[in-house]
C-alpha cells in the first residue's frame, strides 16, 4: 500500500485517513498488512484533488476524527471506524475494550483528543514524515515498523 490511496478490489470497509500524519498513515500500512483477506480500502484524504462530498461532511469535520465507509454506504467515525477495521483485519482482540459500553464514552474521548494532536503525538513517539522514496518505494522512520 502506498501512502496515497489503496483500495481492495471490493472493501467491506473504506477508510478515510490524514496521510499528512505520521501515525495515521503508519496505522493504515499495518492494518493494510494484517488484511490478507483484502476486507479494507485506504483513502489519503490528504491527496491532491480528494473530495469528501462521497462522505457527506467537510474536510474539517473529516480531518477532525477518522472516518469510514461500509460497502453498503453507512459511514463510521472514531472508535466505531477502528473497531469494525481492526475486526475485519482479524485483530479484533486489540481494540476489545471498544466494544464495552460503559467505557466507550471515555474511550471516544480520549480518541477525539488523540486526533485533535495527531501531528504532535506522532512527533512525540517517534513517527517522522516520509523522507525518501527511490524508484516508487519509501522509507518511514519510525521506531515501530
Amino acid at each position: 500500500m502506498t501512502a496515497a490511496t489503496h483500495f481492495a478490489l471490493h472493501p467491506e470497509l473504506t477508510l478515510y485517513f490524514d496521510g499528512q500524519c505520521s501515525l495515521c498513515a503508519a496505522e493504515m500500512q499495518r492494518l493494510g498488512r494484517w488484511d490478507r483477506a483484502g476486507r479494507l480500502g485506504f483513502v489519503d484524504i490528504a491527496q491532491a484533488g480528494f473530495s469528501p462530498d462521497i462522505l457527506g461532511v467537510d474536510m474539517t469535520a473529516l480531518g477532525s476524527q477518522l472516518h469510514s465507509m461500509t460497502a453498503d454506504g453507512c459511514i463510521l467515525v472514531g472508535i466505531d471506524s477502528m473497531l469494525v477495521a481492526y475486526t475485519l483485519a482479524g485483530r479484533g482482540w486489540m481494540v476489545w475494550p471498544l466494544r464495552i459500553k460503559p467505557l466507550r464514552p471515555f474511550l471516544s474521548s480520549l480518541y477525539r483528543y488523540i486526533a485533535r494532536n495527531r501531528y504532535r503525538i506522532s512527533a512525540l513517539l517517534g513517527y517522522r514524515p516520509v523522507t525518501s522514496c527511490t524508484e516508487g518505494v519509501c522509507r518511514r522512520d519510525t521506531p515501530f515498523l
